[in-house]
């Protein structure tokens, strides 16, 4: 059993993260501006702001792990990496986004002329994220980039993971928040992916 924080516990990936943790018998903080939904008898809702780095690093303190599910365009890759550091915690897991993901050699998703509009400025702030991650040398990062639609779904558990490139099933590239939540605990627990990018898939 880890202890394990979660900041952005009430976003869709966040809940199904704080939901499968709880699951499987971890203890959850849950963390977000308005924690109230995420509170239950297994978990410990408080209120944390990723633009409070001295604040976030203190509620950080103590935990196994920790988990980072907020918006990219919502937040500062050197804050919330400095504030995980400052907090004494080494393994930081990061809810990543599909637009940085390969679709070719060298050629990025978000980078293709049929990449939708109103999410590329969300893709690129979350591919500078990973960029700023690879820096990082004294963190045991992990950042998991979702296939390229990610919807609420079923837990299957069936799902294929790869690395810098976009998987693509027959029914496209796709996962659930749910399955997604599911690899991402799996990390946690079995850690294969210290200081890469990966991504799932069916």
């Amino acid at each position: 059993m880890a202890k394990v924080a979660v900041i952005g516990a009430t976003g869709n990936v966040g809940a199904r993260l704080v939901a499968e943790l709880v699951a499987r018998g971890h203890r959850v903080t849950a963390i977000a501006r308005n924690p109230a939904k995420a509170a239950s008898p297994q978990v410990e809702a408080v209120v944390g702001d990723v633009r409070d780095p001295a604040g976030l690093a203190r509620l950080l303190a103590g935990h196994d792990a920790v988990v980072s599910a907020v918006r990219f365009g919502d937040s500062d890759p050197q804050a919330l990496i400095g504030a995980v550091r400052d907090s004494g915690i080494t393994r930081y897991l990061v809810v990543g986004g599909a637009g940085s993901l390969e679709v070719a050699p060298g050629q990025r998703l978000v980078d293709q002329p049929d990449f939708p509009a109103a999410y590329k400025d969300e893709a690129l702030k979350g591919a500078a994220f990973l960029d700023a991650l690879r820096g990082v040398t004294d963190l045991d990062w992990s950042f998991l980039s979702p296939s390229a639609l990610i919807e609420p779904g079923e837990r299957t558990g069936r799902f294929r993971l790869g690395g810098d490139a976009l998987l693509v099933g027959e029914g496209g590239s796709r996962i659930s928040y749910e399955d997604y939540a599911v690899a991402l605990v799996d990390e946690i627990e079995r850690p294969a992916h210290l200081r890469q990018r990966f991504t799932v898939g069916y």
